[in-house]
């Protein structure tokens, strides 16, 4: 299944269940925001697609684009002076780039199909409940690091595990190579145990580090501008 979506590529990745708290001042994004107000890009929905270097993309280095992105719903808005906005968005499914127009629209226009999960080459009841604890325990093996304060947020009990990864890799520090990783996988079962591994490895890293040079909340994925 096919469809357009307006783009805001970004350097970062944007996960389903993600929040993406975005300042927007350039003139072509501000457009953007305008036009999901005012419903001439329908349903508030935009693409985030992640750039594999540098922070701009124009008509000559489209191939910086990573392949898959994730489409956000525009949530809160705030506009400020000089036409700028503070927004809030959500991520929501994820796509593959077919096709991007760079004439449509002051912002890039693309065609996209859906990418929806593949089923597990071994799945049961037991399997999900084995990788769910185990993911589970990395996560609080990660907080007991003391990156965020030593306390452990709670996740919500009720996720499915095709969401779980996706809410674990939200609560930890990861590259934008991991997260896009993350987001490509279609086997929501492999997607989790990816979960897990990187969270293990994140806290064995934190753990001989000792020491930090600087916060490690300034290289996370969650707060850009664009």
């Amino acid at each position: 299944m096919t469809d357009t979506l307006p783009l805001f590529p970004l350097g970062t990745v944007l996960l389903p269940g993600g929040r993406l708290p975005l300042h927007v001042f350039e003139a072509r994004y501000r457009q953007l925001v305008s036009d999901l107000i005012n419903d001439v890009v329908p349903d508030r929905r935009f693409g985030v697609v992640a750039i594999r270097q540098g922070w701009e993309v124009g008509a000559d280095n489209v191939d910086s684009l990573h392949d898959v992105g994730c489409s956000a719903h525009l949530d809160q808005v705030q506009q400020l002076p000089e036409g700028r906005f503070d927004i809030n968005s959500t991520g929501e499914h994820r796509f593959r780039l077919l096709q991007i127009d760079h004439h449509a629209a002051p912002y890039l226009m693309a065609r996209v199909e859906w990418l929806p999960d593949t089923p597990p080459e071994r799945d049961s009841e037991s399997l999900r409940e084995r990788l769910t604890m185990s993911a589970s325990a990395a996560h609080q093996r990660y907080h007991a690091t003391g990156l965020r304060g030593g306390s452990t947020p709670r996740l919500d009990e009720g996720a499915e595990v095709e969401e779980l990864a996706y809410a674990l890799a939200d609560d930890c520090v990861l590259t934008v190579e991991d997260r896009q990783e993350l987001l490509a996988q279609t086997d929501p079962l492999e997607r989790l145990r990816m979960a897990r591994r990187l969270l293990l490895r994140e806290s064995e890293f934190l753990r001989e580090l000792r020491a930090v040079p600087a916060p490690l909340a300034e290289f996370a994925q969650h707060a850009s501008v664009n």
